[in-house]
This record gives C-alpha cells, structure tokens and sequence, in this order.
C-alpha cells in the first residue's frame, strides 16, 4: 500500500498560527542536497540532539524535543493523539519552483518498523507528490502516510510555498490496529536474486524430488531460466 489518507482532519489557522510563530526562526538546507533544485529548507520540533537546526534522521534512541515544541501547543495535542513513540519531527518546506527529485527512503515503510505522517499547513494546486507514479494532492490539515521506500518525487510549480508537518513514527500494536483497519496488508518480502540463486545451489545438491520441485517454483517467480 503506497498512501493512506486517515481520517485525522485538523486545523489548519491553528497550525497555520504555530508554523507562522517559528517561521523567523534558523531554517536550514536539507542536507540531501543532490537529491533536490531549488530551496528545501528543515526545522525540527523533535531531533536526535534536542536542537532545532538538527535535520538528520539518523538512528537513534534519544529523540528529545527541541525547545521550539514547547511553544506549539496545538501541535503537541495533534503528537498526543498518535500513540507511538515518535522519533524526528519537523517543518519542512518546499518553495515556489523547487522540486524533490525521484529517490527512495531505503527502511521507511510502515513494514520496515516506522511511519512517516504528512500533514500539509501551506500548500497550492501546483504542488505534484507522486509516490510510484501516482500523484498525490494533499490538502491543508489532512494526515496522510507514505511508502518512502518507492520512488516518490515533490515539485512545487506554484508561486507559494509548501509547508508539511512532517512526524516520524515507529510502529507498535495501537498502529498495527490502525492500519488494518484502513485496509492495510503486510507485503511479502521478497528475496534479492543473489539470495535466491544461493539457495538454488544448495537445494540442487540434495538431489530429491522435493528439492527439484522447489527450484522450478523459486525460478517461476523470480524469472529465472
């Protein structure tokens, strides 16, 4: 399942508020900077350090709050109501003929263990988010979560900026439960070829009927003569 639009429908002028209180703040660059033209700026609202100007989504089991959350009641009501623990959070925006080139987030699907939320503040009608080829509209206040492990890209066309809340989850029961009842499944995994063709050795040493059969159905599936 590449999206999912849950039914969360939040205030926008409140968010709009809180967004516009840390706005003077020191936004920074995205550090992945070959990955996008134009300006793509961060700040965080949680971060592996407990700074603002911390962007990196590295590992870590000490996510603090920055002190800019302290100062965003709302936006720590609308945290409260996901109850997981939630890893980075940030402000991310996108501005007016800047584009996110297509890439993968290698790990960042709700099967790999976590969950990215995206909750537009400031968009416009020129905004394409097109994750494995299809393309998103997301309206102001609404909560949606993506599969960044496929190929999505962001380009905003427009003459205004685009603003998301952006909040990194890991998964837990409560989450399982939510999912599943927005139609979720869990995919198969599957395995890379090098993996698949080590196991065809070894099988074809056993020499038993069993093990032929197995072959014939591993190279079946994943298209090998």
């Amino acid at each position: 399942m590449n999206a999912i639009k849950f039914d969360n429908q939040y205030d926008v002028e409140l968010l709009k508020s809180e967004l516009s209180s840390v706005f003077q703040d020191d936004w920074v660059n995205h550090f992945n900077t070959k990955d996008f033209n134009g300006q793509w700026k961060v700040i965080s609202l949680r971060s592996a350090s407990g700074c603002a100007t911390d962007i990196n989504t590295v590992y870590s089991n000490l996510y603090k709050d920055t002190p800019l959350l302290a100062n965003l009641p709302y936006i720590n009501s609308v945290l409260q109501e996901w109850c997981c623990e939630k890893e980075t959070v940030r402000f991310m925006a996108l501005y007016p003929g800047s584009e996110i080139k297509p890439h993968k987030d290698l790990g960042c699907s709700y099967q790999d263990g976590n969950f990215r939320l995206h909750i537009p503040i400031l968009t416009n009608d020129a905004v394409d988010f097109i994750v494995d080829g299809t393309n998103y509209h997301l309206q102001p206040g609404d909560c949606w979560y993506m599969d960044f492990s496929k190929v999505h890209s962001v380009k905003n066309a427009g003459d205004t900026v685009r603003v998301h809340l952006v909040i990194d989850c890991l998964r837990n029961h409560w989450s399982d439960e939510l999912f599943g009842r927005y139609g979720y499944v869990e995919e198969e995994k599957r395995m890379s070829i090098e993996q698949v063709e080590a196991i065809i050795a070894q099988l074809e040493t056993h020499q038993t009927e069993t093990a032929t059969n197995l072959i014939a159905q591993l190279k079946q599936q994943y298209g090998l003569s």
